[in-house]
């Protein structure tokens, strides 16, 4: 349990201060870390129980833009405000440095791997993304006529 707390703070901290480089305004500074901070330690947790990691990965993206949108809606700010910093905590950075590391050291079986690895990664969280932008887009259709 102090695992997962001490993960939600790392995350939450780490969105607030990209969210203050990105110019987030000020009033929306929270939000978007709690953002950011759900979805890390829902994946950190999911990935606890041993579940598929790219499962883990379109979960907990999937929830962050559910969350995104949800709160753009209730403080009428664009969702890109809670968004792009809340995932930031899913990007797969780790593996995109391990696809350096090892075409400099010319081992280009890993480099392939962890390739094929980050390219899933950010497949995941590019169709949660996208999942979640056209089911509010077919719930605006459906409840503004």
């Amino acid at each position: 349990m102090l695992f997962l707390l001490f993960h939600a703070l790392g995350s939450f901290v780490a969105v607030l201060t990209l969210s203050l480089i990105f110019c987030v305004p000020k009033h929306f500074l929270i939000y978007s870390g709690i953002v950011g901070s759900i979805g890390w330690t829902i994946y950190i947790g999911l990935m606890e129980t041993g579940l598929n990691e790219m499962l883990n990965m379109f979960t907990a993206a999937l929830l962050v833009a559910v969350i995104s949108h949800l709160f753009a809606r209730i403080f009428k700010a664009p969702v890109t405000v809670f968004l792009i910093p809340g995932i930031l905590p899913l990007v797969p950075g780790v593996g995109m440095y391990r696809i350096i590391y090892y075409i400099l050291q010319e081992n280009s079986t890993m480099a392939g791997y962890y390739f094929l690895y980050t390219l899933q990664m950010a497949g995941m969280i590019a169709i949660a993304i996208f999942i979640t932008d056209t089911f509010f887009k077919i719930w605006n259709k459906t409840h503004q006529g």
